[in-house]
């Protein structure tokens, strides 16, 4: 395994983060990698973006006259401020539903302050404020519209699972069969393959073309949305939302839990997938960062212009003293 980061306590080495990086084309070729870029990986969150594509193609979105901010929060792990819960309520609404029909279990946000103040009212967790309340209000919403069963949406059987099982087959370029799947934190089926295929399906979503007129026209939409609302995809102070903020008109990207990432290079047909193997995501922004540097999508210098805030290397204590430091020990090797 390659170490992507280590970490001093004074001047000695303390711990090493482990993990794997793939940068592919849409047609399938390994660019760059670090690490084993063919170990079958997880996906989690960063499976979003390809699972909305379900929902965009049944027509639910124009029946329901679902917006583009609420198709953002259908990508979305968010925060559970105010504005995304508002958006996941009114997503329910307009297809004659409320919260109750969420299966992604209770949730207290993700937020900080939100968390606090759901808190201090004595208010237990609840669905809506669950990070994937909108996906989940999504495949809610493409059930309602084909008139199939709304209480066992999550279930790997159910209609609306095994056409998005069909969908990360073909965004991916690989065969449904080998598709590996477990159950996520929300309740819905998660899905495995080599991590290059996975970087591979964030390159062909990065170009639209490579799909055919329905499914092309889902894909462009969906990341449109993506980058037009990135707060919605994940909130403040999160690594998607500036990101999409910062470098939007070259990229869309999106989080999954235990350190995944994802990210497609606009227009480019170029994807990035990258897996912490320990699951501390407090490094993924140094490595995404490094990456996108390393293959020449953005410099150093707009790194640190616009996403300086990811870039302290200090690591403090409690008293906010420097007590060590973090350090990138990896580069790409071309393919």
């Amino acid at each position: 395994m390659s170490v992507l980061v280590k970490t001093y306590r004074g001047a000695v080495e303390d711990l090493y983060h482990h993990g794997r990086v793939a940068v592919c084309s849409a047609e399938g070729r390994l660019l760059y990698s670090c690490g084993d870029a063919g170990r079958v990986t997880f996906a989690r969150s960063s499976a979003k973006p390809m699972q909305a594509i379900a929902v965009c193609e049944s027509g639910a979105l124009e029946h329901y006259g679902v917006t583009e901010r609420e198709l953002a929060v259908m990508c979305a792990s968010h925060n559970g401020e105010d504005f995304h819960v508002e958006a996941v309520r009114g997503i329910l609404k307009k297809a004659g539903l409320d919260e109750s029909y969420l299966l992604c279990g209770g949730a207290y946000p993700i937020d900080p302050q939100a968390k606090l103040a759901m808190q201090s009212k004595g208010l237990p967790p609840d669905a809506v404020h669950c990070d994937c309340s909108g996906k989940h209000s999504g495949m809610l919403l493409t059930a309602k519209h084909y008139g199939e069963d709304l209480s066992s949406y999550p279930q790997p059987g159910h209609p609306v699972q095994k056409r998005i099982m069909g969908i990360m087959a073909d965004v991916c370029d690989y065969p449904e069969e080998q598709i590996v799947t477990a159950i996520d934190g929300c309740g819905v089926p998660v899905h495995a393959m080599p991590l290059y295929k996975l970087a591979q399906g964030y390159a062909r979503m990065s170009q639209p073309t490579c799909f055919s007129d329905k499914r092309a026209d889902a894909v462009a939409r969906i990341t449109a949305a993506m980058t037009a609302h990135p707060e919605m995809v994940a909130g403040t102070d999160r690594l998607c939302t500036d990101l999409m903020r910062a470098f939007g008109d070259r990229l869309f990207s999106k989080s999954g839990a235990a350190s995944f990432y994802g990210i497609g290079i606009k227009g480019k047909g170029v994807g990035i997938a990258v897996k912490l193997e320990d699951g501390c995501s407090e490094f993924v922004p140094l490595v995404v960062l490094r990456v996108l540097n390393e293959i020449g999508v953005i410099t150093w210098a707009e790194a640190e212009e616009k996403m300086g805030k990811y870039l302290d290397f200090n690591i403090y204590n409690h008293a906010h003293t420097v007590v060590g430091r973090k350090e990138l020990c990896f580069h790409l090797e071309e393919a």
